[in-house]
């Protein structure tokens, strides 16, 4: 058996760093701001999408 076995130190993957404001309550904005930006995403693929198939017929 391997040494050190019992010692999953790094398994599963990093936590994200929080900055100050995050882990005082402040993050609640930054999850708007990507669902936004989201949003504005979607409906812009959604245009392309329309300007492709009207190109074809």
């Amino acid at each position: 058996m391997a040494k050190g076995r019992n010692n999953l130190l790094g398994v599963g993957g990093q936590r994200k760093k929080l900055s100050r404001a995050e882990q005082h309550g402040a993050g609640q904005g930054r999850a708007a701001d990507r669902k936004a930006a989201a949003d504005q995403k979607q409906e812009l693929l959604k245009k392309m999408r329309e300007r492709t198939q009207g190109d074809e017929s």
